[in-house]
C-alpha cells in the first residue's frame, strides 16, 4: 500500500502530553488529519509543528466528530488513531505492506492502566485501516440506549488483519480513570430510558460480569490493578442506569 495514500485520522483536546508520542509512531509517509476539539494547551501548535493538517471545531459528541473527520479525508484509504495510542514497529511495516484489493483491515489493541498492559484490556481487535467510503460509523453505548458513544467503524466489505499492535495507553492513575468513568457513565445515562426495573436488573448482574471479567479475561491475574479496573467495568451498566433513574 501506498503510504500517501493513507491519512491518519486523530480527534484531540487538550492532548499535548500524550500527542507528540502518537504523532512520532506513525509511518513518515503518511498524511495526517487532526480534528481538535478547541484545545486551550499546545495541542494544536504541536499539530502544526508536526506537518499535520488541523481542523478546529467545537465538539459535538463522538459519533459526530467522527463522521465529521472521515468527511474531511482527500485520499482513499483512512487509519484511525487516538491521541493515547501509539503504532509499534510491526504495525507500521504491515500497513506499508498491506493489499490494496481489499475494504479494511482489523488492529490488535493492547490497552495499559498506569503504565502496565492488562489481560482484560489486551488483544481487542477493532476496524481501523479502510476505505473511506467502505465504512460507517455508529455508537454502541456499553449499557445500551441512544448515547453517541464508545464508536466503532463498520464496513461489510471484504477485511483482512494487520499484524502489529496498537498500544493503548489510556489511564496514567485512578484518578484518571474514575474521571472517565464518571463522564461516560452520564454521557451514556442522557441517552437511556429512565427504568427502575433495568437498573435492578444491573445491579443483579455485577457478580456475573465480576466472574466474567476476573476469570474469563484474566483480570485476577493482574493483581491490584486489575481488580480495580474488574470491580468499575462491571459496576458501569448498573451506575448508567441508577444515574438516568435518578435523573
Amino acid at each position: 500500500m501506498n503510504l500517501s495514500d493513507v491519512t491518519a485520522v486523530i480527534l484531540t483536546k487538550n492532548e499535548e502530553r500524550r500527542l507528540p508520542r502518537t504523532l512520532a509512531s506513525l509511518p513518515a509517509a503518511m498524511p495526517v488529519l487532526i480534528l481538535d476539539a478547541e484545545s486551550s494547551d499546545r495541542t494544536q501548535r504541536i499539530a502544526r509543528e508536526y506537518g499535520a493538517r488541523l481542523l478546529v471545531r467545537a465538539w459535538s459528541d463522538f459519533v459526530d466528530a467522527r463522521r465529521f473527520a472521515l468527511s474531511q479525508v482527500t485520499t482513499a484509504w483512512a487509519f484511525v488513531v487516538d491521541a493515547d495510542e501509539v503504532l509499534d514497529e510491526s504495525l507500521r511495516a504491515a500497513i506499508a505492506d498491506a493489499r490494496e484489493d481489499l475494504d479494511g483491515y482489523l488492529v490488535r489493541r493492547d490497552t495499559s492502566f498506569g503504565g502496565r498492559p492488562l489481560r482484560m484490556w489486551s488483544g481487542e481487535r477493532l476496524l481501523r485501516c479502510f476505505r473511506v467510503d467502505a465504512v460507517r460509523v455508529e455508537g454502541f453505548p456499553t449499557a445500551g440506549g441512544s448515547a453517541a458513544l464508545h464508536e466503532r467503524y463498520l464496513c461489510d466489505g471484504t477485511i483482512s488483519e494487520l499484524a502489529g499492535v496498537l498500544q493503548h495507553d489510556s489511564y496514567a492513575d485512578a484518578a484518571e480513570y474514575r474521571q472517565k468513568f464518571a463522564r461516560y457513565t452520564e454521557i451514556e445515562a442522557r441517552g437511556l430510558p429512565r427504568s427502575f426495573s433495568r437498573a435492578v436488573r444491573e445491579s443483579l448482574l455485577v457478580a456475573w460480569r465480576l466472574a466474567k471479567f476476573g476469570v474469563a479475561r484474566g483480570a485476577l491475574l493482574d493483581g491490584p490493578r486489575g481488580w480495580y479496573v474488574m470491580w468499575w467495568s462491571a459496576l458501569y451498566p448498573a451506575v448508567v442506569a441508577w444515574r438516568a433513574w435518578l435523573a
